[in-house]
């Protein structure tokens, strides 16, 4: 089982972080935070990075219950999304699997919801 899925747009970096924040505002999740990959490399090591941004998406509803089933579940949250330039210039855009990052935790009511938020995601990744 991957760890997480993707596709390719047709757009500009720009664009794209646009169009996942959106896609995601519809299926309910906020952005918590919003790392500049790129920006924060340059700044901590002096090294050249290709474009590359992580958004902390989060589903307050979800997340609610899943920290009610398991205290430390926040280690796993947010759900991660990235969107990265290719070398060939194209964009990516990727959301982790939740089912696959919380497989290692025995606990079938924090599956369920895991199963849940893994549809919201993969129907956000489509619909780019």
């Amino acid at each position: 089982m991957s760890y997480y899925f993707s596709t390719i747009v047709d757009c500009s970096f720009d664009e794209a972080v646009a169009r996942v924040t959106e896609e995601l505002q519809k299926e309910g999740f906020g952005i918590l935070s919003d790392i500049n990959v790129q920006e924060a490399l340059k700044k901590k090591l002096g090294v050249d990075f290709k474009r590359y941004r992580i958004l902390g998406a989060c589903n307050p509803p979800f997340a609610y219950e899943a920290l009610k089933l398991e205290e430390k579940i926040g280690t796993m949250l947010p759900c991660n999304v990235i969107v990265l330039e290719k070398e060939d210039g194209r964009i990516e855009i990727s959301a982790v699997d939740p089912k696959a990052s919380m497989q290692a935790i025995v606990n079938p009511g924090l599956q369920d919801i895991a199963g849940e938020v893994q549809a919201k995601l993969k129907k956000v990744i489509a619909a780019l």
